[in-house]
């Protein structure tokens, strides 16, 4: 077994621009990965929506009429 001469762990510390960078990078990961979810989930929706309207016939709604005020 061949012995590295490089630590296994570093020990100097992360830049702050890294560190902007590795969340930057996470977040915007967790922000794609949520608006995917809403696209389906929307998606899904819409087509639910679409069958439960087209199999329930739509009832329009009947107009009474007012009766006027007595003017005084």
């Amino acid at each position: 077994m061949t012995i590295n001469k490089e630590p296994i762990l570093k020990t100097g510390r992360a830049s702050a621009q890294d560190k902007a960078s590795a969340t930057d990078q996470a977040a915007r990961q967790i922000i794609a990965t949520d608006e995917a979810q809403r696209a389906k989930k929307t998606e899904r929706l819409r087509l639910l929506r679409e069958a439960q309207e087209s199999a329930t016939p739509v009832e329009l709604p009947t107009v009474t009429k007012r009766k006027s005020r007595a003017k005084a």
